[in-house]
């Protein structure tokens, strides 16, 4: 004769519960107090701030008194001014000679510094030095090497086409200038953002590569770049919205010049502001500026797939 144990009522009630109830009545309900802090600072400093730029694109205002409204003049000025044309081709150019340049040189100095090499730490803590600068500095010392008199580009100007040294005085040597710059000081960022993409590749695939007789060059092409695609579209998205912000390196190497060469957006923008004192107008060229740099990062995380951020380790 076999006898039966019956368990409790409360051990019966929780085996019928599900596995993914399990404490949900212990849990405290997420609170909408928990968000209020981020929703007011981003209010505050973002949402408003460019929702006042916005609405005074549609004034008329030299910085004194009050704005005066215009309607959509400040607009029809932006479509039609042929400087506000050539400034937006160049900023287009900037960012796409920026990205080209600085991508591979930071992708494979992030690569090379996630390595086991020898020396690796120290020579990685000397590329990175750069991080360390502020930007103003950074233009006042290239300025000082492309000093067509004083400057290394007094020598070295020969060799790269620009036999009088003076390479910031010609268009096409200033933008090269300006984009040898930024990549000098931005690339040890991006790199730093490979590294730690490459170090979290796992080892084993390196392994069975290996086994299998694949190429360094193979290994690179098949294992580390699609390890590091959302490294790289992250690091673009930085990279090509950051272009759209450039400055001071503008302002301080070749405040623009030769001539109008090299006006960008932001520039013109400082120009229109605190030169023309035309406040109104550089307010139209920043919300153009904003919200080409979100369409510009809605559509990279749209068309690259980015948004669904599925792990390039699953399935390892």
């Amino acid at each position: 004769m076999t006898s039966t144990i019956t368990p409790p009522p409360s051990v019966r009630k929780d085996r019928r519960r599900s596995p993914h109830s399990l404490g949900t009545d212990r849990a405290p309900r997420p609170s909408a107090l928990y968000v209020l802090p981020a929703v007011l600072f981003f209010a505050a400093f973002a949402a408003l701030p460019v929702i006042g730029v916005a609405v005074l694109s549609f004034t008329s205002w030299n910085g004194l008194g009050e704005p005066k409204p215009i309607g959509f003049e400040n607009w029809q000025r932006l479509l039609t001014d042929d400087t506000v044309l050539s400034a937006t081709w160049t900023t287009v150019l900037l960012t796409v000679l920026c990205w080209a340049t600085q991508t591979p040189l930071a992708l494979a100095l992030g690569v090379w510094a996630a390595g086991p090499q020898r020396n690796r730490a120290v020579l990685s803590s000397i590329f990175f030095l750069p991080l360390l600068l502020s930007s103003a500095a950074i233009a006042l010392l290239w300025k000082s090497i492309l000093d067509p008199n004083f400057g290394l580009a007094s020598t070295l100007g020969r060799y790269v086409g620009f036999p009088d040294g003076n390479i910031i005085g010609h268009p096409q040597g200033a933008l090269l200038a300006i984009v040898l710059t930024a990549s000098w000081q931005f690339v040890p960022f991006h790199a730093l953002l490979y590294q730690a993409g490459a170090r979290n590749i796992p080892r084993v695939l390196y392994d069975a590569a290996v086994i299998d007789g694949v190429t360094r060059w193979k290994a690179i092409r098949h294992i580390t770049l699609p390890q590091l695609r959302n490294t790289i579209i992250t690091s673009s998205t930085l990279m090509i919205v950051g272009s759209l912000t450039y400055f001071e390196t503008i302002l301080l190497l070749t405040n623009g010049g030769p001539g109008d060469a090299t006006y960008v957006l932001p520039f013109l923008m400082y120009m229109e502001g605190f030169r023309q004192y035309e406040m109104g107008f550089a307010a139209t060229i920043a919300t153009v500026l904003v919200v080409l740099g979100t369409v510009l990062s809605l559509l990279i995380v749209r068309f690259s797939g980015f948004g669904r951020m599925r792990s390039t380790l699953e399935g390892l």
